[in-house]
């Protein structure tokens, strides 16, 4: 159990880490949903029908789809976007998708390397960008989920104010459902242009997103 711990600490911590997030996330915003509730003269909900709303779907994946994006976009555009002494971005003369003997594919791949990454075909560029696929399509799952409770939290909203729900077309091309949506997005890109750029001068000792301390500023694609 000890070495299981070791060797999967940063899934498990983050993991642990996002489950007391939700929880607290759950229980604040089933305080605020029936403060707002009061304040209309409305009976309040419990707990338990609070995590079944509409309301608290829409709070969580509105987040999960900016962070989803921030990664696709990272993932994707690291392959030929560069940065000048970040260890975020490789090589300044490895822009591109690189050789097989670069990445071990076909001819190149070992007999440790992934079945798919040395057989050739549809299997292995399927498997070749399977990172960037499946990040971008959790993105458009979690976006879907958004706007499909968004709709419903909004038309909930809109009936105690007495006025017409909007079907879910209607609501795509709303405001409530762009303005959820580009408040996570430009804070998440904004983090990572941040990254990329303070890790260049700035350091972390022991992290592997930073370069090692005394690695010189023009250092690019290195790790600590």
């Amino acid at each position: 159990m000890h070495r299981f711990v070791r060797d999967n600490g940063l899934s498990l911590g983050f993991g642990i880490a996002f489950l007391f997030a939700l929880a607290g996330q759950a229980v604040a915003g089933h305080a605020e949903f029936n403060n707002q509730l009061a304040t209309d003269s409305l009976a309040q909900i419990s707990f338990g029908d609070y995590l079944m709303s509409s309301d608290f779907a829409v709070d969580v994946t509105e987040n999960w789809q900016s962070e989803y994006l921030q990664f696709f976009l990272y993932i994707v555009a690291t392959v030929w976007l560069l940065q000048r002494g970040s260890p975020e971005s490789k090589a300044l003369n490895k822009a591109g998708t690189e050789s097989d003997q670069e990445q071990r594919t076909g001819e190149r791949a070992r007999p440790d390397s992934p079945r798919w990454a040395g057989i050739g075909g549809a299997r292995q560029a399927l498997f070749s960008r399977s990172l960037g696929l499946v990040m971008g399509g959790l993105f458009l799952l979690s976006w879907l989920a958004q706007s499909i409770s968004g709709v419903a939290a909004y038309n909930e909203q809109q009936l105690r104010q007495l006025q017409a729900p909007i079907d879910w077309g209607s609501y795509l091309a709303s405001a409530d459902f762009w303005s959820r949506s580009l408040q996570n997005w430009q804070s998440e890109l904004l983090a990572v242009a941040s990254m990329a750029i303070l890790s260049v001068y700035l350091r972390q000792r022991g992290s592997p997103e930073s370069k090692p301390v005394g690695t010189p500023h023009t250092s690019t694609g290195v790790e600590g």
